[in-house]
């Protein structure tokens, strides 16, 4: 009988990425994030590359890099000089780029004038810190709907068949605006939008995360939506697949590092 060597289908994964002091932390959140990656290499193997949907990309139209050498970016300002010395630099992969440029409906184009952005290579560094898997990263369309955001998860869904890993960079919560920078623990509203989300992830009722506006909290939870769209591409790339939560915490007061692995069952 002849072997089947075909990929093996790869995880979705959602990953709170925080303040990019997560690059230097050595905390329960960056241990846990770290187990996560051993995991993932252990069940599936090295993916052949992963498409990142980060929240600091956020542009008006689909784009993708197609780069054999991204750039790091280090797009924050203000943090100590030890930041900017951290350096995570993986290869690019024409394959994975060349294949998101193939699915017409999502109309994608190359742009190479970004990198590899902080709210990529801060949990990276902790999840694959030896950076010898490929990275393309793909943008968050802010000109689009939450809907619409969920579809093109959809559309990216077929990857995971063919050895990509899909995910996705942000936070549940995320509001700059009343960020307690002494506060080990989130407020009381970040803490309710959390477990709100939490809940109708777990039972995957996707149409309530992708109307997360509605809710009372939505406004304080996600006063901009980059940091929360990230999480419909991957909910659209593993529709009605259970997730493993971790990281199921708020910090700063108001931001949520809860991360999702879906895999087809419990991970």
């Amino acid at each position: 009988m002849q072997q089947d060597h075909s990929p093996q289908r790869m995880p979705a994964i959602f990953v709170g990425h925080g303040s990019p002091m997560l690059a230097l932390e050595d905390s329960s959140v960056t241990r846990t994030l770290a187990q996560m990656g051993r995991q993932i290499l252990d069940k599936f193997g090295k993916p052949k590359a992963i498409l990142m949907v980060s929240a600091h990309w956020y542009k008006a139209a689909n784009l993708i890099q197609k780069s054999p050498h991204p750039k790091q970016v280090f797009d924050m300002y203000g943090f100590p000089r030890e930041l900017y010395e951290v350096k995570y630099e993986p290869e690019g992969c024409d394959e994975l780029s060349d294949a998101v440029l193939a699915m017409q409906a999502l109309d994608a184009k190359i742009d190479n004038t970004w990198g590899i952005d902080h709210g990529t290579w801060t949990p990276l560094i902790h999840l694959f810190p030896d950076a010898d898997i490929p990275i393309v990263q793909l943008s968050v369309n802010g000109v689009i709907g939450p809907k619409q955001c969920y579809e093109i998860g959809k559309q990216l869904s077929q990857l995971r068949d063919q050895g990509f890993l899909i995910m996705g960079s942000g936070n549940v919560v995320h509001n700059l605006r009343e960020v307690e920078w002494e506060n080990a623990h989130g407020t009381p509203q970040a803490e309710a939008f959390n477990d709100f989300i939490v809940q109708a992830v777990e039972r995957r009722d996707d149409e309530a995360v992708v109307n997360f506006a509605q809710h009372p909290l939505g406004r304080y939870a996600v006063p901009t939506p980059d940091h929360f769209l990230p999480l419909l591409y991957i909910l659209g790339a593993s529709e009605g697949e259970k997730p493993t939560i971790y990281n199921k915490v708020c910090n700063l007061g108001t931001m949520a590092m809860t991360s999702f692995v879906f895999q087809g069952e419990e991970f």
